[in-house]
Parts: structure tokens; C-alpha cells; sequence
């Protein structure tokens, strides 16, 4: 019981404190949405559903390593994250909390294209069911990359500085606007090593049928980065935040 108050808690405070500061609000929701509009705009309708898989892969990037980078810098600068860190409960229990507020704006943010998708098209989807599971891995993925910047950054301004450095490369070689295949020959073995890469074919294949890797293996990659960027977190936290 004691554990379900404490997660509800820090869940509820970093929704309450952090998530409408201004470089949450200009990067996790202002970016996305003014990327969207102007894409769904600027394309004819028949271009839009093509658009969708990178647009919903965007919006969650942004969202999430936004989200949980600011939140933990904040609070380390503020010197209110050591009483965290010292209060009576597990560290697993409060980085889990971190992570799960991420997750779900990240969920969130993804269904933001696709209601200004249906404004302008009549979406038809090939599958649903294979659309959620690719935007709860991706959002996963990307709290723990956001987390791993939280680690290593101590104020604001180098959370969003290392933010940027993954996320605007990433836009470009993960398939979400540019196809792999068009990409330099150099650059393709980097896109594969990317776990947006998976995440978005598996959004391209289920809202519009072209798939360009296997439902399998780009299910089986996403989770491998999963559990490597959280050991990769934990290692980290074990050094930097152990009291």
C-alpha cells in the first residue's frame, strides 16, 4: 500500500511541477504539433497517411525525452531530488514513477497526429492492434533515452543540449520522413542501430501496409534496445545516484 501511495505521489507531482514548464511545453508539445500541422498542410491528402507513422514516431520522441530530462534536472538543480533519493522507498519504485509519467504523455502525444490526420483524411488503418504495441515500445525506449540524459546532465539547458544531439540526426535516419533505402550507403548501417528505426516500420506497416522488415524482428529489436538502454540506465544510476 505504502508503495502505491509513493508511485501515485511522484507521479502526480511531476505531472503538477514539471510537465508545463516552458521546455517541456516548447519541445514535448509545441515542436510536434507545429511539425505536424505544417506536414498535414502542406500535403495532399493521399500523402497524409504516408506522413502519419513518422509523425506519431516524432511526437513520442519528443515528448517523452523532453519530459523526463527536464523533470530530473530540474529537481537536481533545485536540490529536491537528493530528498527523493533519501526518502523511504525503493529507487526502482521512484524511477518507475519518473517513467511511467513519461510514458503515458508519450502516448498521448502520439494519438495528437492522428487526430488532426482524421480532420483531413478518412483514416483507415490496417491494423490497431499492432499501432498500440509500437507506440508503448517507442515511448518506452525513449523515456529510458531520456532518462539516460537525466543521468548524465546536471542543469536544464545540457538536458536539452544532449536531447537535440540524438533527436534531430534521428529524424533523418530512422525512416520517418527520408525511406532508409534513399539514405547514403554509409549511413544505412546507423539507421539500423536506432531503435526509432523499428518502431516507426512497424507504425508504417500497420497504418498503411508496407512493411520493409519483419513484424518479428523489428518487435524483437525494439525490446532488445528496452532491456540494453535499461541496463545501460541502472549501471549509470548505480554511479551517479547512489547516496
Amino acid at each position: 500500500m505504502k508503495s502505491r501511495i509513493a508511485f501515485w505521489n511522484i507521479l502526480k507531482k511531476d505531472v503538477k511541477n514539471y510537465y508545463l514548464k516552458p521546455p517541456n511545453i516548447s519541445w514535448g508539445i509545441i515542436f510536434p504539433l507545429s511539425w505536424t500541422l505544417m506536414q498535414l498542410i502542406r500535403s495532399p491528402g493521399e500523402s497524409i497517411l504516408k506522413l502519419l507513422p513518422g509523425l506519431i514516431a516524432m511526437s513520442v520522441l519528443f515528448g517523452t525525452t523532453s519530459m523526463l530530462a527536464v523533470t530530473i534536472t530540474f529537481e537536481r538543480s533545485g536540490r529536491s531530488f537528493e530528498r527523493l533519493l533519501l526518502a523511504p522507498i525503493s529507487l526502482n519504485l521512484m524511477v518507475l514513477a519518473k517513467i511511467a509519467g513519461t510514458i503515458l504523455f508519450g502516448i498521448f502525444n502520439a494519438f495528437v497526429p492522428v487526430i488532426f490526420a482524421s480532420f483531413f483524411i478518412n483514416l483507415s488503418v490496417v491494423s490497431w492492434g499492432l499501432v498500440l504495441p509500437a507506440v508503448l515500445l517507442i515511448a518506452i525506449s525513449s523515456s529510458l533515452m531520456g532518462l539516460l540524459i537525466a543521468v548524465s546532465a546536471e542543469q536544464v539547458f545540457e538536458a536539452q543540449t544532449f536531447s537535440n544531439f540524438f533527436r534531430f540526426p534521428m529524424l533523418f535516419l530512422c525512416g520517418l520522413f527520408i525511406p532508409i533505402a534513399k539514405l547514403p550507403v554509409f549511413l544505412r548501417p546507423l539507421s539500423y542501430c536506432l531503435p526509432l528505426t523499428y518502431g516507426t516500420d512497424i507504425l508504417k506497416g500497420a497504418i498503411t501496409g508496407a512493411y520493409s522488415l519483419s513484424i518479428v524482428l523489428s518487435f524483437a529489436m525494439l525490446i532488445a534496445f528496452v532491456a540494453a538502454l535499461f541496463l545501460i540506465c541502472r549501471h549509470k544510476i548505480n554511479q551517479n545516484w547512489i547516496l
